[in-house]
């Protein structure tokens, strides 16, 4: 019995280890749908068909992460902020991004489904991770692109 127990934790990623491949391909994600990487401290604007901009925000680079803010800038009505909005913070070094606050908004959890609370630290970070790789994927299946990503002066007023 032992030995099938062996057996299944050497086939089943751990939890930390799945939440870090998780934030692994939001990196790969990220990087191909915008490449923020190359991007310098300012607000862009991505337009496609669907009628809903999507804003991405560079807030600040260091040498080897950047912080990132990215928002269909609609107002929550149950928050006032920006929503959908995810803070992302991009580790450039070893290739995984980190969403750090979430919200989720209305309209994208009817398309990408329900989000439902969590109850410790590691399930909220999986939960923002899980709707970070859902978003990314979305946004790429929608059309938005880097050739879609245009600079402005600033964000609208959003919040």
């Amino acid at each position: 019995m032992s030995a099938v127990l062996e057996t299944r934790q050497q086939i089943l990623p751990g939890r930390f280890a799945y939440l870090m491949g998780l934030y692994a391909e939001n990196y790969h994600r990220l990087t191909r749908l915008f490449a923020p990487q190359e991007l310098q401290v300012g607000c862009y604007v991505s337009s496609v068909d669907d009628g809903l901009d999507v804003y991405l925000e560079v807030l600040d680079r260091h040498p080897y992460t950047l912080e990132l803010h990215l928002t269909y800038c609609m107002k929550d009505a149950h928050t006032g902020g920006p929503s959908p909005s995810a803070w992302v913070r991009l580790y450039r070094d070893a290739h995984v991004a980190e969403a750090t606050h979430c919200q989720p908004g209305q309209r994208l959890a009817r398309e990408l489904g329900p989000f439902p609370r969590a109850k410790t630290v590691f399930q909220r970070r999986m939960r923002m991770a899980s709707f970070l790789n859902r978003w990314l994927e979305y946004l790429a299946e929608q059309g938005h692109s880097r050739g879609t990503l245009v600079r402005t002066r600033a964000l609208p007023n959003c919040a």
